[in-house]
Order: structure tokens, then sequence, then C-alpha cells
């Protein structure tokens, strides 16, 4: 049986993980120190060292914490009727919970980077798994999937890097939402 005095440091741990999450996708993390840290989360650096051994590992461990729990509300978000669409347009609502600040540092972070690479990757091949079903299935066109899924990959990874916001001023969420409607709108099997 646990006792209530590891409930409440789990219950407190939580919550600081939670507190450390929601101030780097609100304000990025560039600018701030673990003395920063502790500061808005009321709480001592000491504390902030159970959580992580630096303020690199904190930062690494909130963005895993992010991409983590947003892949699994994704996952819950696809459905059967729209598989693409609804999985970007969950990608997009997920990443819409981050601020600019936040992709910025994210990207001049390489541990962070490769957090978010590594996700995107395996977003990828999930749109690919998604693309080749539908076209067996009949609910696409016959496209060759492969190609499209590298196609939309190439988009993910341009989105990652922070090119499209470059180049478009787009938010990475709204990449993601104006890329599913663009690739739901070339694998619609025409009526």
């Amino acid at each position: 049986m646990t006792s209530a005095p590891v409930r409440r440091g789990e219950a407190r741990r939580a919550e600081l993980e939670h507190g450390v999450l929601a101030l780097i996708l609100e304000e990025g993390f560039a600018h701030l120190t673990l003395d920063d840290v502790a500061a808005r989360l009321r709480c001592s650096k000491r504390t902030l060292y159970t959580l992580a051994r630096s303020r690199e590992q904190l930062v690494r461990a909130a963005v895993v914490r992010f991409f983590r729990d947003a892949t699994a509300r994704v996952e819950q978000a696809v459905t059967d009727d729209a598989p693409i669409r609804s999985y970007l347009e969950a990608v997009a609502e997920e990443l819409a919970a981050a601020s600019p600040a936040f992709f910025d540092d994210v990207a001049s972070f390489a541990p962070a980077a490769e957090v978010y690479e590594r996700n995107t990757r395996a977003a990828a091949r999930r749109i690919g798994l998604l693309i080749e079903r539908g076209v067996a299935d009949g609910t696409f066109r016959s496209v060759h999937a492969g190609f499209v899924a590298d196609l939309v990959a190439a988009q993910m990874v341009r989105i990652q890097q922070r090119e499209v916001a470059a180049a478009t001023g787009l938010s990475d969420s709204q990449a993601y939402a104006e890329l599913a409607s663009l690739v739901t709108a070339s694998l619609v099997r025409p009526r």
C-alpha cells in the first residue's frame, strides 16, 4: 500500500513537471535559467534537480513529455472515415499549444531538436501507413503511397526545422492544418 507522503511527493513531482512544460510551451526556454524556473514554480533549485540533473536535461524531459502526450492524443483522434485529415489536424491542434518561441528554441537546442525530429519521422511513418491502408481499401484514389508519404514527410521535416515558418509566416500548427487540407484533397477518390 502506498503511503500518503509518497503519493503527495508523486503529485508534487507531476505538478512540477507540468509546470515546467507549461512554462516552456508558453515562453520558450532559451532565456530561462534554473533560478528563473524555480522562482516561477515556487520551488527550490534542489527540488528541480530531483526532476533532472541539469537545465538541459530538464528541458529535454519536458520536450519528450510534450511529444509523448501529444502523440497519444493524436492517435486517439484518428478516425476511420478521414484518417489523414484527422491525424494531421490533431497534430496541428497539439502543436497549437506551443508558442513560436518554444519552436524556435527547440530548433536551436540540439537535444530538443532531436526529439522533435524523431517524432516527425514517426509521424511520417504513421502517415505512410494510413495512406497505404486507404489506397488498399479504396478510401483513397490509387496513388503511389510511398511517394505521397515521402512528400508529406519532407514537408513535415521542413515544418519541424522552421523552414515553413520562415518561408510563409505560418506557425507549425497552421502549417500542419494546411498540409492536412492539401493531402486530403489530393487523396480523396473523385465521386
